[in-house]
Order: structure tokens, then sequence, then C-alpha cells
């Protein structure tokens, strides 16, 4: 019995010293995970989400399903970037739901409108779409005030020329996942109604 007590205690120091990826309660970050984050989350996306780059989505309050899911989906090739893909291939599944709880748990900032009177279109289409053309009201999946999912992104708050991006990548098929319902309505908008339905977005809170 004493021959199994040292072998024993030796491996509960090692339990205990491994390093975990799980950010503990309250938003912050394991060191792990803060490292990570660091080291390739923050040049893009700011340290806690809030990108200063219109050209890089905001993560602050963003769902943690889709935010793992995206990450995933960079990690495992099914949405093409090789900046992103090469920022997350060596993460483990635990590192991204990590990432994702960090980010999820940061608050939105707040927004301005922009163009009022391209706001103004894109509150219309937002809230009721174009029955002339068939485009659906994002308000119908992504909630009025723009809050989406746990499985549907939060637009509310978001870059505009972001937006207008993924929109466009929808259209054009260059967006290679979740695209089968997005591609129909993106198809759908005019140019001008891509852009107003993007800065209405980034007003909203």
């Amino acid at each position: 019995m004493k021959s199994l007590v040292k072998p024993l205690l030796a491996l509960a120091l090692i339990l205990l010293a491994a390093p975990t990826a799980a950010a503990p309660a309250g938003g912050e970050a394991s060191p792990r995970v803060a490292e990570i984050i660091a080291s390739r989350c923050a040049l893009c996306h700011g340290p806690e989400g809030e990108s200063a780059s219109a050209i890089y989505p905001r993560l602050a309050a963003q769902h943690p399903g889709y935010l793992k899911k995206q990450l995933k989906d960079f990690r495992d090739g099914q949405r093409k970037s090789d900046t992103m893909s090469d920022m997350v291939k060596d993460l483990k599944d635990e590192d991204i739901a990590a990432l994702a709880t960090f980010f999820a748990s940061k608050k939105a900032g707040g927004r301005q409108s922009g163009d009022v009177d391209l706001a103004g279109v894109g509150k219309f289409i937002f809230h009721r779409g174009n029955t002339f053309s068939g485009v659906s009201a994002c308000a119908s999946c992504h909630g009025p005030k723009g809050f989406g999912t746990e499985h549907l992104p939060r637009l509310a708050g978001q870059h505009p020329a972001y937006i207008e991006t993924q929109l466009k990548e929808f259209n054009k098929r260059e967006r290679t996942n979740d695209n089968s319902i997005m591609h129909s309505i993106a198809s759908k908008l005019t140019e001008l109604e891509t852009k107003a339905v993007a800065v209405y977005i980034g007003g909203l809170q």
C-alpha cells in the first residue's frame, strides 16, 4: 500500500499543475487563453473583441455557440480564410470553447447610426424586407434588435463595412459556410440595399 502512495501523489501533482483552457467565471481568461488572445486575436479583433478596424468583425457579446462554430469551421476548412485558418489551425476544441466564452462575456460598446437616410432605407429592409424582389426581413431570423440566437450571429453594432463585405461574399458564394440561406437573400439585394442594411445594423445596440 505504501508503495502506491508516492506514485499516486506524483500523479495528483501533475494533474493539478496541468494547464486548463477553460476560462474562469466572470469573463476572465485562463493563462492559456489569455496568451492566445494576446498573441493572435487581439491583433485584429482587439483584446476584448472590440475591433477598431472596420474590416474585422467585432466579437464582443457575440453568441458563444456561433463563435465556436465559426472558429471550428475556420480550423477544419469549412470556412475559407488564409489568415484565420492559420490562426486557429492548432487550437483544440476546449481552446475554442474558452475563447468563445471569453468574447461572448464582453459588453458591446455604443454605436452611431452613420448616414441617417441610408439607415432609414436599411431599417425598412431589416424589419420588412422587400416583397417586390423577394428579400426576407433580416429581423425574421436575427431578431428585431439584431441580437440573433445561439446559432445565428448577433448583428447589432457590427461594423457596416464588415456586414457589407459578408453580404457580397454570400451573394458570390465566396463565403464558404452558412451559405445556403444567406445566398438566396444576399443575391436579391441591390447595391443600395446592401449598404443601407449594413449602415442600419451598425447603429443597433
